[in-house]
């Protein structure tokens, strides 16, 4: 493409990338001076043009020009982004039909749901946590939500492969960094908020702003769903532009759960939208994961599937990975494996451990805490665990530069009453609670869910993940190694 056909009155530059990371090699490309809360893109400009820039557009003024170089000076940098993004790779989320997920909980879930049913209809892709999705191409997760460059990128993929939809993830600091501002969303989903990154937003106010963004940007023509029984629900789209639908359990809503039966493997419920009733079995298990999969029926009935049409495909949606993942090799215990990372998501865990573990058995749950993230929440899980547990194994949890024994500590002020014990390792903390659990106890390991590494001081290093190990230990400790 033209350095003319992205801005005016510039030369016929052939460019061939873009870039934002100047460590990147990016032959012909043009580098965007971001502004980071640890760096300005503005002191890596000689690198950049090292690693291929032909371009620089920054905001401040820079104190070596190469004559080689062609500089743009722009009001906003991040803004310019988002625009050249969008045109230099053909505008791809005008092609697909844009779902936005958002929420401190059940983002992957209900974009997952969406990905899953969808694609009944029309070829749909994923991007999120998990993993990017889209056609036969599976691929490791990069950011919750990713760069401007990368995401563009990967929809300009899925549209090339024939991708018809896709759900994203939009999390608070993605749509804070204006990483989805030229996404053109046709839905956008809201799930609830609670406590999470406030070392980054520093307020609940702030992190509420940062997800009220989304909605206040979307397009007259798009549809906002919002949980009307969370106390930011309705707050979150006063401004919305659009149409706003509701779905609750325990409020009047678009979409309201009138009757349910939460099982250890299944769900029953009564959904009540437009005068009409349907009853429906689904295998997503816990009250959460009922709101969850509400919020992606309102979504998907929003964009012309009618809930009739979805029901076969509601009764077995596929295991979403390290989300409320029951470990089954026929022992005679549960566990269940969870992302659960935030004191909302590891209370909700608990309650359905408590639902499904018979009076005078145990719970044990194993977590840890991030390191070098919101450390204010660390004896709120502590509380939260002393409530529910019978049994508490502290671990680590992608530690950095923190030691996992401190982190665990901290936790543990949060605990007065329930025992626990820190086992550094997690693979050994898991075969601990393995070893200890008696038939019909119930196992909840949370934090890191299917995730396949743990961050180290020193970046990522590999990690089998919860749900693998789990299974390695249970085989080896009850069934001697087979089945």
């Amino acid at each position: 493409m033209k350095l003319s056909e992205l801005f005016d009155g510039v030369g016929d530059i052939e460019i061939r990338s873009l870039m934002a990371d100047s460590r990147k090699k990016r032959p012909d490309s043009i580098f965007f001076c971001e502004k980071g809360m640890m760096n300005d893109g503005h002191r890596f400009v000689p690198q950049a043009i090292q690693n291929g820039a032909k371009v620089i557009v920054h905001s401040e003024p820079l104190p070596d020009i190469n004559p080689d170089i062609t500089y743009i000076r722009v009001k906003n940098v991040n803004q310019v982004y988002n625009r050249v993004a969008d045109a230099f790779y053909g505008y791809p989320s005008h092609h697909l039909k844009m779902f936005g997920v958002t929420g401190t909980n059940g983002k992957s879930t209900i974009s997952c749901v969406i990905r899953d049913v969808l694609n009944h209809f029309i070829p749909t892709g994923y991007i999120g946590t998990i993993a990017i999705e889209y056609g036969s191409v599976k691929l490791p997760p990069l950011l919750t939500t990713p760069d401007i460059d990368d995401l563009h990128g990967i929809l300009h993929d899925m549209v090339d492969s024939g991708i018809e939809a896709c759900a994203l993830e939009a999390s608070s600091i993605g749509i804070e960094q204006g990483r989805v501002d030229a996404i053109d969303f046709d839905t956008a989903v809201f799930t609830n908020l609670t406590h999470d990154h406030l070392d980054y937003h520093g307020t609940m106010e702030n992190y509420f702003q940062a997800k009220k963004k989304l909605f206040d940007n979307l397009k007259p023509e798009a549809v906002a769903i919002t949980n009307a029984d969370d106390p930011y629900g309705l707050k979150i789209v006063e401004d919305c532009p659009c149409k706003v639908v509701t779905y609750a359990i325990d409020h009047e809503a678009d979409y309201q759960v009138t009757r349910y039966q939460l099982k250890r493997d299944r769900t029953i419920f009564t959904l009540r939208c437009n005068n009409m009733e349907y009853e429906i079995e689904t295998n997503l298990v816990a009250k959460f994961n009922l709101y969850n999969l509400v919020a992606s029926i309102a979504a998907l009935n929003q964009n012309g599937i009618s809930i009739t049409q979805m029901l076969p495909y509601l009764r077995n949606v596929t295991q979403i990975e390290g989300r409320v993942q029951r470990i089954d090799l026929g022992q005679p215990f549960n566990v269940i494996v969870d992302f659960a990372h935030t004191p909302d998501g590891i209370e909700k865990l608990c309650q359905y451990a408590s639902a499904i573990t018979p009076k005078g058995n145990r719970i044990i749950a194993i977590t840890g805490s991030a390191g070098k993230r919101d450390t204010a929440k660390r004896p709120i899980f502590g509380k939260i665990l002393d409530r529910y547990a019978d049994m508490i194994i502290l671990t680590e949890d992608d530690p950095r530069n923190e030691k996992p024994v401190e982190i665990a500590e901290e936790i543990a002020k949060g605990i007065e009453k329930t025992p626990y014990i820190i086992i550094e390792d997690r693979y050994n903390a898991i075969r601990q609670a393995v070893e200890m659990c008696s038939e019909n106890d119930c196992i909840v390991i949370m934090g890191k869910g299917d995730e396949r590494f743990i961050y180290r001081e020193f970046g990522r290093e590999p990690y089998d993940g919860d749900d693998v190990i789990a299974r390695q230990v249970i085989k080896q400790f009850y069934f001697g190694g087979e089945n």
